[in-house]
C-alpha cells in the first residue's frame, strides 16, 4: 500500500497515513467528512459551551481540541497535564495528524461517540524485525564491534529521516501488528530507484535483522504476541471512545492473506515463499519471514533488491512479463482501471497538478496526500474549463472538482465580458442540505488562500418571503439544492445572467430524486448562455457521481460541449458502453452444459470470448469440456505450462470473420494479460464486485459510445456479459439484481424469487435490532435493504414500555415534558400525571437523600445495566450503565457510558462519579418515553431534518409541559398528534394555546404534510392491536378549573384522529346487531365532518366500497358498506334534525361523502347526540379557512369555530350550562362562542379559552 509519513521519531517509531484499499484502510474522504462534521458541530451546534465540556480531564482521555495551526477541530489523546498560575495546560496528541500541541483545559471538548466511529488516521509504524545496533569499543583489547542496542543511534535516525525526505514515492508492506504498532517493510523511490529501507539500514550497518523463532504451529507463546488481520472478524465500528486509540480493525489471532484479507493456509504461504525465493539473484542470501508461521531458512547476508516483483509494479500500466512465476507475483497488486472518452494525461502528484500555487501550499499544509486515481484524471480537464462527467466509487467526494474550479476562478480576466450585474459565477447543486453544508465548509476552508469569492450556502424553505429577502450582491459562488435554487429563481430572475460554471454534485442522486428540477435548471442555464455577450466568456458543466444514469446521456447531448468522460468504476462504464447483461440460472452441476449452449452459435463477426473461473481445477475442467466438444480454446492460470507471451500471441492473431476465440482463465491472470478487446465475458463462477468490474474492463475496446454515435440501434451491442447464476451464487444474488435493475437488463424470475427470500432472511436477522428510526419518524425507510435496523414488528420488543397502564387502556390527552430533543419531531421525555406525579415525588426524595454527605457513596465495582445515582450541577439523576470501557492498568478511574433513564439522553462519565442508589429509589420504572410528532416530514424528499428546524423546536419546547394526544404506541415510543403548548393564566382563570408543534414546524417552511405516517405504521403492525381499548376513548375535554396549575385545561384545537379501526373490532350498537348483517363482524368506519350555514358534510373513510347503503331519517343516518372482506356499519343519531329528502350520498374511490341538509340554518356544536371515538371534526378544512386571512371574517369560519366545541367541551351534566345555550358573535376579526360554561375566542393563530363562572 502507498503511505505518507506524518511524523518521525526513529526507525522504530514513525507515524504514517495509508492510501489505497484494504480491510484496515479508511478512505480519505471519510476523514474529510468527519473533519467537516466536527467543525460544524463544535463551531455552531452548541451555543452553551458547558454542554460539550468534559466534567474532568485526565491523562489518556479521548477528547476533541482546536488546533490553531490546522484551523480545525481534531480528535486527540491527553498525554500530560501541567498546572499553571490560573489554569491547567494539557499536552495533547492529535491522533489523525501525529502532532503534539498544548491546549488549556477549558478549551477541551467531549469526544462524541459519533465522531469516534472510524480508526485514527495516523498509524504508528516500525520497520519489521529491523533492530538498532551500536558500536561498542573495548579499550582493553583495542577492538570495536557492532552489537545490538536498546535504542536507535542519532545517526541512524538522521539517515532514516533524510532518506524519507528525499523520496518521491513511498510504499509499505504490512507484515504484522502488535498492540497499536504496525510492523512494515518500507519501500521508497529515490531518483527513479526503488530501495527497501529495512535492507538499506542493515546494509549501512545502522540496524540488524532480528532472527525469527522457529514456529511449527504449536508455539502458543509466539502466537499470543501476534495479531491477525482477518477481515471477517473485524468489528463494524468502534463501540467505545476509549478503544479508539488502538487500531480496532485488528483483533483476532488468525493468519490471513494481507493482500486480500482472507484466511489462507500454511501450505499456500509456503508455496508463495518458495516462488518468491526463486526470483532473487544467486547473490541474495536472506529472505526475512513476513508472516508468522512461514517456514524459511535464515541467512546473514543482505541484498537491497528485495522482492522486485513488488517494487517494479506500475499502477497505471500493464506490462507483459515473460517470466511466468514473476508475473504471478504481481497478481496481488492492486490496479486501477479507467475508461476515457478522450485521452487525458493524469496528474498523479500534487506538485505537478493543475492548481494555483497558494492552493497547493494550503493542501500541503493540511497534509493532503495528493490527487487520488480519479482526481488525477478529473483535475486537468476541469482546470482547463472543459465540460466533464466523472463516475467513480469516490464520486460523492467534492474534491473531484473543488480544487480545479477554485483554480479556474482565480483568472479574473476570463470574466471581464460578463454583464455588470449581481449574480454568481459558479453554482454548485447538491442533492440535499447536508451535502451542501459539507461542500460549503470546504469552499470556506480553501477560499482563504484564493481571491475573495464570497460563497453563499442557500437552503430555502417554502416561505416565499424568505426567498425574496435573500441578497446575493458580491457573491460569486452559490451552493444550494435544486428545490432551493428554483425557489430563489422565482424572485431573482437574473440569477443565471453571469453563471459560467454549473456543478452537479452526485449527479446520479440528483437525477433519481429531482429529475424535473435539474432539467429546469439546465434549461435556464442554456437559455442564458445563448446570448452574444457570452461568446467570449467561459461556460462549463461538471457532473460527478457514483453511478451512471440514463439521464446523463441526455445531459451530455443537449447541454454539454464535447465533454471529457472519466469512469473509474468499470461496472458503470459497461452500462455507459451498452454492454448486454445476460443471466442464465442453472444448477451448479449444469454449468458446463449451459456454457456449451452459449458458445454454440454462429456469427458473421469475429468473437473473442473470455471464460472466467475461480480456481485452477475449474479452469482445467472447463478447458477439457470445450476441447472434447471440438471448441478451440486457450487456457491460462498460475499452474499452466503456457506463458503469457504465447497466450497473447494466439489471442492477438488476425482471424477471419465468424471465428470463435475462447480463452479460459482465472482472475489472477487478468492484469498481466491486459486484454481489452474481448467481445464476450462469461462468468463461469461469480467473483467479488471489484473483480466483476475488472472482468468487464476486458471488453472496454468494444464499449459503444451511444452518445457520439446516436445512430446505433439501442438493441444492438458489440459486447456481452453472461452470468451463470447457480445455488452457490446466492450470496451475490442481491447485488446482481440491483446491478441488472440499474442496467435496465432483463431479469429472470428465478433471480427475483431468490432475492425475495434473501431479503426476507436478512430482515429476520435484524429481528432483535431496534425499530428503524426513519420508519418511526416518517412511516417509511427509503434505504431498507442497507439499513441495519428492523422494519417489522417484534411482539416481544414492541410491547408498550414506560407508558402508564391507564394511558394504554384509555389513550387520550396526556401531559408530556420533552427533555432531550433528537430532531424536530423526535424527543425523549416523561408523561406527567397532573393529579399526583410519582416521578416528581421520587425526584424530591432522591435530591433530599443525596444532600446528606454521608449518603453520597461512590460505587467501587461498576456493573453493566445496573442503576446508580449521578450528580449533575445541583440535581441528582437516576442513571443506568449501558457500556463500560476497558480499564487501563495505570488508571484508577475509567469512563462509562450511561443513560439517564428518566430523560432518555446518554453521556460518558468517569466511573467514580457514580453513586450508590438505594433500592427504594429503583422501584419506580424508568420514566423516559420516546415521543414522535406525527404527520409532518422534511420538504424536498429529505430524510433528515434541517438543523435550523431542530434548533428552533429545541429552544421552543425543551423542558416545557405540553398537552398531547397519543395515537399509537410501540415499545417505548408514543406517537402524538397533536402536541400543543398550553399556558394557564391563573389570575384570569383561563388557558391559552401558545402553539401546536406540528404547525410550528410547518411554519418554518422546512416541513411538509405527511398524511400517510400513521397509516404506514398501522400497515406495519398488521395483526397487532393498536390502541386496543378504543371503545373506552373519550374526546379531549375541559373540566371545571378548581385546582392549581396541574389541572391546566386541555388544548382546544386537538383532533381526535384515531387509529384505523380496521385493526380491531368494535362492539356495535344494538340496532346494528338486530340488522340483517348482524351475523358478520362489523367495523365502525372513521368519520370526519365539517359544516356551513345550510349543510353538514360527513366524510366516511372507506376504500373501494361495495354494496353501499345510506338511509336518511329526520334525526338519524344509517350507513353500511363492504370493503374487501370487512363490513362497515355506522348508525348515527344526529345532534339536530335534518331534511332527509334533500340529503345525499356520493361514493368515491377512497371515501364516501354524505351531505346532510339542515332543517334549521345555524351552527351545530357537535354531530352526534352521544360520544363516539370514531367521529371527529375535519380540522383540515378548518385550517384551510384559517389560512385565507389572518383575521377571518365570515360565516364559514364562524361555524367551523362553533363545531370545535365537540372536541373541546365536556358533555357531562355537571357543567352547569345547557349544550344548546350558545352565543356567537363576530366583530373586528374576533370570534366568540359561549357553550357549556366556556367562552372560546380565536383571532389569527391565537386561541384562548375562558371559563365562565
Amino acid at each position: 500500500m502507498e503511505v505518507l509519513v506524518l511524523e518521525i521519531e526513529d526507525p522504530g517509531c514513525f507515524w504514517v497515513t495509508m492510501k489505497g484499499c484494504g480491510p484496515y484502510i479508511v478512505d480519505e474522504i471519510e476523514y474529510k467528512n468527519l473533519n467537516a462534521e466536527m467543525n460544524q458541530f463544535y463551531d455552531k451546534s452548541y451555543k452553551d459551551v458547558d454542554e460539550v465540556k468534559p466534567l474532568m480531564v485526565e491523562e489518556g482521555q479521548i477528547c476533541v481540541v482546536f488546533s490553531e495551526e490546522l484551523k480545525c477541530w481534531c480528535r486527540a489523546v491527553i498525554k500530560s497535564i501541567m498546572y499553571c498560575t490560573d489554569h491547567y495546560q494539557t499536552e495533547c496528541f492529535l491522533v489523525d495528524y501525529a502532532k503534539y500541541i498544548f491546549v488549556k483545559s477549558k478549551d477541551i471538548r467531549v469526544a462524541l461517540e459519533a465522531f469516534m466511529q472510524i480508526p485514527y488516521r495516523a498509524k504508528k509504524c516500525r520497520l519489521y524485525r529491523t533492530k538498532p545496533v551500536t558500536l561498542r569499543i573495548d579499550f582493553c583489547k583495542d577492538t570495536a564491534k557492532i552489537v545490538p542496542a536498546k535504542r536507535w543511534d542519532s545517526a541512524a535516525t538522521r539517515y532514516f529521516q533524510n532518506l524519507l525526505k528525499a523520496t518521491t514515492q513511498m510504499k509499505a508492506k504490512l507484515c504484522a501488528v502488535e498492540g497499536n504498532t504496525f510492523d512494515v517493510f518500507l519501500y521508497v523511490t529515490i531518483k527513479d530507484e526503488k530501495v527497501c529501507v529495512n535492507d538499506d539500514l542493515v546494509s549501512k550497518n545502522f540496524a540488524r535483522f532480528e532472527e525469527a523463532k522457529e514456529n511449527t504451529g504449536n508455539s502458543a507463546d509466539y502466537q499470543e504476541n501476534q495479531t491477525s488481520l482477518n477481515v471477517e472478524s473485524l468489528p463494524v465500528k468502534i463501540v467505545n471512545t476509549a478503544l479508539a486509540f488502538r487500531p480496532v480493525l485488528f483483533q483476532e489471532k488468525v493468519s490471513t492473506n494481507l493482500e486480500t484479507g482472507l484466511g489462507i493456509s500454511s501450505s499456500f504461504l509456503e508455496e508463495t515463499y518458495q516462488r518468491s525465493s526463486t526470483d532473487l539473484n544467486e547473490n541474495t542470501a536472506s529472505i526475512v519471514k513476513g508472516i508468522p508461521g512461514l517456514p524459511f531458512k535464515e541467512n546473514t547476508a543482505v541484498h537491497t533488491d528485495r522482492l522486485q516483483q513488488f517494487l517494479n509494479s506500475d499502477p497505471l500500466k500493464t506490462h507483459i512479463i515473460e517470466d511466468d512465476q514473476q508475473s504471478f507475483q504481481n497478481l496481488s497488486e492492486e490496479r486501477n482501471f479507467v475508461f476515457l472518452s478522450d485521452k487525458i494525461e493524469p496528474s498523479s502528484v500534487l506538485e505537478t497538478a493543475p492548481l494555483f500555487d497558494h492552493l497547493k501550499k494550503e493542501l500541503t499544509r493540511k497534509k493532503f496526500l495528493g490527487p487520488n486515481f480519479t482526481e488525477s484524471y478529473c483535475w486537468p480537464p476541469v482546470a482547463r474549463g472543459c465540460d466533464v462527467v466523472a463516475i467513480s466509487y469516490q464520486g460523492n467526494d467534492p474534491f473531484l472538482y473543488i480544487p480545479p474550479v477554485l483554480t479556474f476562478l482565480q483568472s479574473g480576466s476570463c470574466y471581464k465580458a460578463l454583464p455588470n450585474r449581481n449574480g454568481p459565477i459558479a453554482l454548485i447543486l447538491c442533492p440535499g442540505w447536508k451535502k451542501a453544508q459539507l461542500v460549503f465548509e470546504l469552499l470556506k476552508t480553501y477560499e482563504r488562500c484564493s481571491r475573495q469569492l464570497h460563497p453563499m450556502l442557500i437552503i430555502l424553505g417554502q416561505n416565499k418571503e424568505e426567498a425574496r429577502s435573500v441578497k446575493i450582491r458580491g457573491c460569486e459562488v452559490i451552493v444550494t439544492t435544486p428545490y432551493s435554487l428554483l425557489r430563489l429563481f422565482e424572485h431573482h430572475s437574473l440569477l443565471f445572467c453571469r453563471l459560467c460554471h454549473l456543478v452537479l454534485d452526485e449527479i446520479d442522486v440528483l437525477f433519481s430524486d429531482t429529475t424535473e428540477q435539474v432539467f429546469t435548471v439546465l434549461d435556464c442555464y442554456k437559455k442564458a448562455i445563448i446570448t452574444e455577450e457570452w461568446e467570449y466568456s467561459p461556460h462549463q458543466i461538471i457532473a460527478v457521481g457514483t453511478h451512471w444514469n440514463k439521464h446523463i446521456a441526455h445531459l451530455i447531448k443537449e447541454f454539454m460541449n464535447d465533454p471529457y468522460i472519466v469512469i473509474t468504476a468499470m461496472e458503470e462504464a459497461s452500462i455507459y458502453g451498452n454492454v448486454q447483461q445476460v443471466v442464465r440460472p442453472c444448477m451448479n452441476s449444469e454449468r458446463t452444459a449451459v456454457l456449451l449452449k452459449i458458445l454454440d452459435f454462429t456469427c458473421s463477426n469475429l468473437q473473442k470470448v473470455l471464460v472466467f473461473t475461480n480456481s485452477v481445477n475449474e479452469a482445467e475442467m472447463v478447458h477439457k469440456a470445450l476441447k472434447s466438444n471440438s471448441i478451440f480454446s486457450l487456457k491460462i492460470h498460475k499452474e499452466s505450462e503456457f506463458n503469457f507471451k504465447y497466450i497473447l500471441e494466439q489471442w492477438t492473431n488476425k482471424y477471419s470473420s465468424g471465428t470463435h476465440v475462447v480463452l479460459v482463465l482465472t482472475d489472477d491472470c487478468m492484469q498481466s494479460l491486459g486484454i481489452t478487446d474481448a467481445t464476450c465475458v462469461i462468468h463461469f463462477s461469480f467473483p467479488s464486485p471489484r473483480i466483476f468490474g475488472q472482468r468487464l474492463h476486458s471488453m472496454s475496446d468494444n464499449f459503444c459510445n451511444m452518445i457520439k454515435n446516436s445512430s446505433v440501434d439501442q438493441e444492438y451491442t458489440k459486447a456481452r456479459s453472461v452470468i451463470l447464476l447457480t445455488e452457490n451464487s446466492a450470496c451475490h444474488a442481491l447485488g446482481i439484481l440491483r446491478y441488472l435493475q440499474h442496467a435496465e437488463a432483463e431479469i429472470p424470475p428465478e433471480l427475483h424469487d431468490l432475492t425475495a427470500k434473501m431479503l426476507e432472511t436478512e430482515e429476520d436477522k435484524k429481528f432483535s435490532r431496534p425499530l428503524c428510526a426513519y420508519l418511526k419518524t416518517f412511516g417509511i425507510c427509503k434505504n431498507r435493504t442497507v439499513c441495519p435496523d428492523r422494519h417489522q414488528i417484534n411482539l416481544q420488543i414492541d410491547v408498550p414500555q414506560n407508558i402508564p397502564d391507564k394511558i394504554i387502556q384509555t389513550p387520550g390527552c396526556v401531559t408530556i415534558l420533552p427533555l432531550h430533543i433528537v430532531n424536530a419531531t423526535n424527543y425523549f421525555g416523561r408523561i406527567v400525571d397532573k393529579q399526583k406525579d410519582q416521578y416528581t415525588i421520587l425526584a424530591e426524595e432522591i435530591n433530599e437523600y443525596f444532600k446528606k454527605p454521608s449518603n453520597t457513596i461512590s460505587v467501587k465495582n461498576v456493573e453493566k445495566l445496573a442503576f446508580y445515582g449521578l450528580c449533575e450541577k445541583t440535581l441528582f439523576h437516576r442513571v443506568q450503565v449501558v457500556e463500560i470501557s476497558p480499564k487501563e492498568d495505570e488508571n484508577l478511574f475509567f469512563n462509562v457510558k450511561i443513560k439517564y433513564i428518566d430523560e432518555g439522553r446518554t453521556s460518558q462519565v468517569p466511573s467514580h462519579q457514580l453513586l450508590h442508589l438505594p433500592a427504594k429509589f429503583q422501584c419506580l420504572p424508568p420514566q423516559a418515553v420516546e415521543f414522535v410528532v406525527c404527520r409532518v416530514k422534511p420538504i424536498d424528499n429529505e430524510i433528515e431534518w434541517n438543523p435550523k428546524v431542530t434548533h428552533y423546536i429545541h429552544h421552543k419546547i425543551k423542558g416545557k409541559l405540553h398537552e398531547a394526544k397519543i395515537v399509537h404506541t410501540l415499545g417505548n415510543t408514543a406517537w402524538v398528534d397533536p402536541m400543543v403548548r398550553v399556558t394557564r393564566l391563573s389570575d384570569l382563570k383561563m388557558s391559552v394555546n401558545e402553539y401546536n408543534v406540528r404547525s410550528e414546524i410547518l411554519s418554518t417552511g422546512l416541513g411538509t404534510d405527511n398524511p400517510e405516517h400513521i397509516t404506514q405504521l398501522q400497515k406495519l403492525c398488521g395483526h397487532m392491536k393498536v390502541l386496543d381499548h378504543a371503545k373506552n376513548l373519550e374526546p379531549l375535554s375541559i373540566k371545571e378549573d378548581t385546582a392549581g396549575p396541574e389541572n391546566a385545561s386541555n388544548p382546544q384545537n386537538m383532533s381526535i384522529q384515531e387509529s384505523s379501526t380496521e385493526n380491531y373490532g368494535v362492539a356495535q350498537t344494538k340496532e346494528a346487531e338486530d340488522s340483517t348483517l348482524h351475523q358478520r363482524k362489523c367495523f365502525y368506519p372513521e368519520i370526519k365532518w365539517f359544516q356551513n350555514e345550510d349543510t353538514v358534510t360527513v366524510t366516511v373513510k372507506t376504500a373501494s366500497v361495495a354494496d353501499c347503503k345510506c338511509e336518511f331519517s329526520k334525526e338519524k343516518v344509517v350507513f353500511s358498506a363492504c370493503s374487501g372482506d370487512k363490513l362497515y356499519l355506522a348508525d348515527m343519531e344526529l345532534h339536530q334534525y335534518i331534511l332527509a329528502e334533500k340529503s345525499t350520498c356520493v361514493i368515491k374511490d377512497k371515501e364516501t361523502i354524505i351531505v346532510l341538509a339542515k332543517e334549521k340554518k345555524g351552527a351545530w356544536c357537535k354531530l352526534l347526540k352521544n360520544e363516539n371515538p370514531h367521529v371527529s371534526f375535519d380540522f383540515e378544512h378548518w385550517e384551510d379557512f384559517e389560512d385565507k386571512s389572518p383575521f377571518p371574517v365570515g360565516t364559514k369560519k364562524l361555524y367551523c369555530t362553533a363545531a370545535v366545541t365537540e372536541e373541546l367541551v365536556d358533555s357531562s351534566e355537571d357543567s352547569g350550562t345547557e349544550s344548546d345555550e350558545k352565543n356567537i358573535l363576530a366583530c373586528w376579526g374576533l370570534f366568540f362562542q359561549e357553550t357549556l360554561g366556556c367562552l372560546y375566542l380565536k383571532t389569527g393563530r391565537t386561541t384562548v379559552l375562558i371559563r365562565l363562572h
